[in-house]
């Protein structure tokens, strides 16, 4: 199969079990939104039992519950430990977004499977000065700040969700690495309910590894600096000098479907790329799996 001239292999990714809080945050000004958002999402790493999240969409004023601008962030967590998570997620907000001028932070999970309440480690950064509220029809927190103040909702939802679906578009040159994966992100902001947690990754990992206290270590097949190395071993193709990854997690399969789909069909429009794969475990780690080829 191929899109312009451009190979999808019969092959497939592996989707994995997460849940996901999903909200609004909303600012006075746009820097500051984007300072917020951006900060909150870095550092993907729900591989070490933290959080990987990422910014879905930048929203209108008409699309916020107290009518100022905003963005949509999500926050995924791998793990069943539900403190965990509260914790993991209250280090984003009190560190990147409170500390932020004239932030606020809005429930946005569309089908919850449960609640996690904001005042043990959020709504008690005001040092028990803190009061609730309500105002916008939510049940909010207002923390006292020296740069008045922080509202959070109460409770924030958590919804189950489906986490690490990927690509690899392998590219010859240096620019079709960066023009295909901005053509990819573009596209994926379109799709209502996912994230691209890492952007453009250059990293793609396997399980098996030398260094089991690191965690998933360098898929070393794939590696273009290494093809002359391990010679008959690798598996990076002769006109390839580049694979970087697109992972995605989404709210729902539909979701993601739509979302791998569009986005591979805008990265095989860039001269330079070469081939559509996908990183796997042979279908031994994942929930499920996903084809590539079943997409089109």
């Amino acid at each position: 199969m191929e899109i312009n001239n451009v190979p999808i292999d019969d092959t497939f990714c592996e989707i994995f079990d997460g849940k996901c809080v999903r909200t609004i945050i909303t600012a006075d000004h746009d820097e500051i939104i984007k300072r917020a958002a951006y900060d909150s999402t870095s550092t993907p790493s729900a591989v070490i039992g933290r959080l990987e999240s990422g910014i879905e969409s930048f929203i209108g004023a008409d699309k916020t519950p107290d009518g100022r601008k905003g963005v949509i962030t999500q926050y995924w967590f791998a793990l069943d430990d539900l403190e965990k998570f509260e914790l993991e997620l209250s280090y984003r907000i009190r560190q990147d977004i409170l500390v932020k001028p004239f932030t606020s932070v809005f429930n946005a999970t569309p089908n919850p499977n449960g609640f996690i309440g904001m005042m043990k480690q959020v709504g008690h950064c005001g040092d028990g000065f803190e009061w609730e509220l309500n105002e916008y029809g939510r049940d909010m927190i207002n923390v006292p700040i020296a740069v008045p103040d922080f509202k959070i909702e109460s409770s924030l939802a958590y919804q189950n969700g489906f986490m690490g679906a990927n690509f690899w578009y392998m590219c010859q040159t240096k620019d079709a690495v960066i023009e295909a994966g901005k053509r990819a992100l573009d596209a994926l902001s379109s799709v209502e309910g996912v994230i691209a947690p890492f952007d453009i990754c250059s990293a793609a990992s396997k399980v098996e590894t030398n260094y089991p206290w690191i965690g998933p270590t360098t898929n070393h097949p794939y590696c273009p600096s290494l093809k002359h190395q391990l010679k008959n071993e690798s598996r990076v193709p002769k006109n390839v000098n580049y694979i970087p990854e697109i992972v995605i997690n989404g709210l729902t399969i539909d979701n993601i479907k739509e979302a791998m789909k569009i986005a591979i069909t805008e990265v095989c429009n860039v001269d330079g790329v070469s081939k559509i794969s996908a990183g796997n475990y042979n279908g031994n780690l994942g929930d499920y799996t996903l084809n590539l080829q079943n997409l089109f």
